[in-house]
């Protein structure tokens, strides 16, 4: 077996279901019509009929765990994912930490639209991110070719794995803010001062004493990032996988297609190694989580914050800082999708003025398949999103003021989706709806996909809403109780009404979550209910880069406009 280069990279269910009566076409001749409206029809059909022809001739075996941890390109990919990961929380959690001090603590200037930058990252697919930092730093990439021509060669490689790790590090930078940015807030500021009036620089007093305050939230995110390391697909996908560069999401996306027909045996063997790995993983963020809580630093002055002056000095440094990785992280990979998004040719030697043009656009609306892409993206985002937040309410209800054992297994259950990709999640339902009879005619539709998005969300969407309920003082609850009330009635009449502002701001959010969201709809993905990120993920296969950077644009203006409503609605993005 080999799962190396290009051998298997062209090797997708499109050439497999050519080779079942459709025209083949070269993988850069393939036009995103057949991409995507024609091979891409036939290809769900083709894996139920392989999935069931497999049911039909089913047995107890060890032969898929025999096969694969007999294949070195496994263990290749296994070592080269925990190397991706580490180097992404070297990278990530300090940048993090230093983002979250000179934002909290300082008083670093245009703090508040400095809030609002540092996590757009976050918000956008990694797929769209990926895409972009080809067309801007790739070997043909506009920034590259300036810089060559500058110097005379470009001193990068985003085709690498340490490529890989940069970027990967840098796009989650937010993670690590968001939870220690979140601790530092609450920390009193008297240490900080003492340290001063010693005479210690602000970066010392950084270095000192509030990074070693909020360690555990340190560490927590470092554990986060290890998972979410784990889980990555979209960067390796687009970076990795032109240079043979593998981790364990893209082994098992590979699988698909190895002998022709999908290898579901071997791939779920890769899933239950996935899910050993990062169940640990879920367990010890909680364990740290629960302790991050209880750490607290009280001083003389109770919970007084102040903040730390930097000086003219210190502002153009801090902004610098700021300033260089918002470029890198957010400037380049947008920059470069909004501009190859309106032209129809780049590389070297090319006149971009030459070749602008709006029929990536226009094309979009020719293809049905890109048509429904867009429409299923929309509303799913939209109307399944309001309908997943009031499925995490219940669900967050169903443990509000529940201290007992039973909490603590609904904990547990709702942070398992996190410890899966979503490329595993949206395999696992794929066989669910294929395999239980009275679930089979759904997983044509869009509930489907549904059913997979409000379980890859549950653990964020809860965490949102959690915090909306404990705003609710107890007493309100107590006295609707004593009056007679059941507790139906007292969440009905007494809890939701009050957080409603809150639910608004959750939606949005969860908006945000579904409209990025790529993974989970590559195997559930049929004709009909396509979605913009699996969209992608096919259209790589195919070269057909017009296409994917409108789609890329539009993505992101989506997401934009998501964020921009949830920030409207008062959704507290920080907490």
């Amino acid at each position: 077996m080999n799962l190396r280069g290009n051998d298997v990279h062209t090797r997708t269910g499109f050439e497999c279901c050519c080779r079942h009566g459709k025209e083949s076409a070269g993988r850069n001749k393939l036009s995103a019509e057949n991409a995507t409206g024609g091979q891409c029809e036939r290809l769900p059909c083709h894996r139920d009929h392989a999935a069931r022809d497999r049911r039909s001739r089913a047995r107890f075996g060890l032969d898929a765990y025999r096969y694969v941890f007999s294949d070195k390109n496994f263990y290749r990919a296994l070592g080269t994912t925990a190397v991706f990961s580490l180097g992404m929380v070297a990278i990530a959690v300090p940048l993090g930490g230093i983002l979250a001090f000179l934002i909290t603590r300082t008083d670093i200037r245009f703090k508040r639209l400095l809030e609002i930058l540092v996590l757009v990252p976050m918000f956008i697919s990694s797929i769209v991110l990926a895409f972009g930092y080809t067309v801007s730093v790739g070997p043909t990439g506009f920034l590259s070719l300036f810089v060559r021509d500058l110097i005379g060669f470009v001193p990068w490689n985003i085709y690498s794995l340490w490529g890989m790790i940069l970027i990967a590090g840098l796009s989650h930078v937010p993670n690590v803010y968001l939870y220690v940015s979140a601790a530092m807030r609450n920390l009193p500021s008297d240490l900080e001062e003492a340290a001063r009036t010693t005479g210690a620089s602000v970066w010392r007093v950084s270095r000192d004493v509030t990074l070693p305050m909020v360690l555990p939230s340190l560490i927590f995110a470092a554990a986060l990032n290890i998972l979410l390391g784990f889980e990555t697909f979209g960067i390796p996908l687009v970076l990795g996988d032109p240079n043979g560069i593998m981790v364990l999401t893209t082994y098992i996306y590979k699988l698909t297609t190895l002998f022709g027909t999908p290898t579901y045996q071997l791939m779920a063997v890769v899933a239950v190694v996935l899910v050993l790995i990062t169940l640990p993983l879920v367990w010890i963020q909680r364990r740290l989580l629960r302790n991050a809580r209880r750490y607290a630093a009280l001083g003389g002055k109770g919970a007084r914050v102040a903040t730390l002056k930097l000086g003219a000095g210190g502002q153009t440094i801090a902004l610098s800082i700021i300033g260089f990785w918002l470029f890198v992280s957010v400037a380049l990979p947008i920059g470069g999708i909004l501009v190859r998004a309106f032209v129809d040719a780049w590389g070297e030697g090319v006149n971009l003025l030459d070749h602008l043009t709006t029929a990536n656009f226009a094309h979009l609306l020719d293809v049905p398949a890109l048509q429904n892409g867009i429409i299923n993206t929309i509303l799913l985002s939209v109307i399944g999103g309001a309908v997943a937040v009031g499925i995490y309410l219940l669900v967050g209800l169903a443990g509000h003021r529940n201290w007992g054992m039973s909490n603590t297994v609904l904990d547990y259950i709702v942070l398992l989706p996190r410890a899966l990709p979503g490329l595993v999640v949206g395999l696992a339902f794929f066989w669910v709806f294929l395999f239980v009879p009275f679930l089979t005619p759904l997983r044509p539709t869009l509930v489907s996909l549904f059913v997979a998005y409000v379980v890859v969300g549950l653990s964020y969407g809860l965490r949102l809403l959690q915090g909306t309920l404990l705003q609710v003082a107890p007493e309100l609850e107590e006295s609707a109780r004593t009056t007679g009330a059941t507790i139906g009635r007292t969440w009905r009449d007494v809890v939701i009404p009050i957080v409603r502002p809150g639910l608004a701001g959750a939606w949005a959010l969860i908006m945000i979550i579904f409209l990025r969201e790529y993974a989970t709809g590559v195997y559930l993905m049929g004709a009909g209910t396509e979605v913009i990120g699996s969209l992608m993920v096919s259209l790589l296969q195919t070269g057909a880069m017009n296409t994917i950077a409108a789609l890329s644009l539009i993505s992101i203006v989506l997401t934009g406009a998501g964020l921009a409503l949830a920030l409207r609605l008062g959704a507290k993005i920080h907490d």
